[in-house]
């Protein structure tokens, strides 16, 4: 997640560079937002990717996607920079969202998730600072982003064996998504504020006023990082109302920038509370998604989010940043914090219920697990193929790449537990162990 935070960032870094200097500032701005909503497309083709493509081809896809987003970044500065710049994005968005999905499933638990995000976070805004601040060649920069996309592919293909249950009942299912619809709106609410002070930054840093790649950005990593220990703590249960308090940093940030108050200042803040958020909604979704039927979609779903309604909003808030209307600035401003009030009360009291719906049904799942298998005598691997048999839909091939045994020793273990149980069928197991 580091790796990828970082190329994700240098490029849209590297990117926002390039255009400045052949386009102006509020193209520059409008073409940075394209790109941003090219990749939440991405992000959302991902999971459909995932399923229609056959197991033994993934890893082979996976290549070719980084070999063709390498030869994007390898492009960008050519007179087809922005449309390049838009495809690139797109397989960027892709690669994210496989990274956010392997990420979820690698983690045994939860409970550390945000501090996990907050650390990866500020390794890759850190890895982004200092190459900002070493490298000033578009040649060994693009190398840099080449051969970290590179990387960050084989890391993909070596942990793609790993997987999660799914959830099976439907009211639980309906509750997640619920859950689910209300963070997106949440998230996109929020921002709408982000986007606003991103964009005010980037007007700046494309004028050539200041560089926002420099020492401010530090903050941003520190705050990524401290947010992630907080976030953590009580299992995370205040996590949306502590978003909501730095929602009031930006708020406030936003006012400093309209009102020409000291730029740096306003930086300063803006690098505070975005590096919050960040982490807030990476760990608000990938939190859900182990509960989601559909969780490759759900676990890179924060991203998309984002990055889809900072494109959206790009137009409206270049005439917000550009107008002389401080009233209509200011009521804008009121209405998105009331509305993030009342959304975020809401998200906190109904994920809190949620997980701690979960915690309990995982609880008495894995009590149910274990007296069924002294019922009928299944040993500790017998025990585990059980399990991947009656909680997930996977095939005999899928479990068997799952749990690093060959179909042939897989089938072995299935035919001792059809024995010990007396049914003849994946069904009649399932049926048996519902009763």
């Amino acid at each position: 997640m580091g790796l990828f935070t970082f190329l994700f960032l240098g490029t849209e870094y590297f990117y926002v560079d390039l255009l400045s200097c052949i386009v102006s500032q509020d193209a520059t701005v409008i073409a940075q937002n394209y790109a941003l909503g090219a990749s939440s497309i991405g992000f959302l083709l991902y999971p459909l990717l995932n399923r229609l493509i056959k197991n033994r081809f993934k890893n082979s896809s996976l290549l070719l996607t980084g070999l063709v987003s390498i030869i994007g970044i390898v492009l960008l500065g050519t007179e087809y920079t922005f449309i390049i710049g838009l495809v690139l994005f797109l397989f960027l968005g892709i690669i994210g969202s496989c990274v956010y999905h392997q990420s979820m499933c690698m983690l045994e638990t939860d409970q550390y998730l945000a501090r996990i995000v907050g650390i990866s976070y500020f390794l890759g805004i850190m890895l982004q600072f200092i190459s900002n601040n070493l490298i000033h060649t578009e040649l060994i920069q693009s190398m840099l982003l080449g051969i970290s996309l590179f990387i960050l592919i084989i890391l993909l293909i070596k942990n793609s064996s790993f997987s999660i249950q799914m959830i099976k009942e439907d009211k639980q299912e309906k509750k997640s998504n619920t859950v689910g619809i209300i963070l997106i709106i949440l998230v996109a609410l929020m921002t709408c504020m982000f986007s606003t002070l991103d964009n005010a930054v980037t007007l700046v840093h494309a004028g050539g006023d200041m560089d926002i790649g420099q020492w401010p950005r530090i903050f941003l990593a520190l705050s990524g990082l401290v947010s992630g220990f907080i976030f953590d703590l009580q299992n995370r249960r205040y996590m949306g109302i502590t978003m909501y308090c730095i929602m009031v940093l930006s708020t406030i940030c936003i006012a400093i920038l309209k009102f020409a108050g000291p730029f740096m200042l306003g930086l300063m803040i803006f690098y505070l509370s975005a590096g919050f958020f960040a982490v807030f909604f990476v760990t608000a979704f990938m939190e859900i998604a182990r509960y989601m039927k559909i969780s490759e979609l759900w676990s890179g779903m924060g991203r998309a989010v984002n990055n889809l309604t900072a494109a959206i909003i790009a137009s409206p808030v270049l005439a917000l940043l550009s107008s002389d209307s401080n009233l209509s600035a200011i009521i804008l401003i009121l209405v998105l914090f009331v509305a993030v009030s009342i959304v975020s009360v809401i998200y906190t009291v109904w994920k809190n219920d949620f997980i701690k719906q979960q915690t309990i049904e995982v609880i008495d799942e894995k009590e149910k697990l274990r007296k069924f298998s002294e019922l009928y005598s299944f040993t500790d691997r017998e025990t585990e193929v059980f399990e991947q048999l009656v909680n997930t839909e996977d095939s005999i091939q899928v479990i068997a790449e799952n749990i690093y045994v060959s179909k042939r020793t897989l089938e072995r273990y299935v035919s001792a537990i059809y024995e010990k149980t007396g049914v003849k069928s994946r069904i009649g197991l399932l049926n048996l162990y519902n009763k």
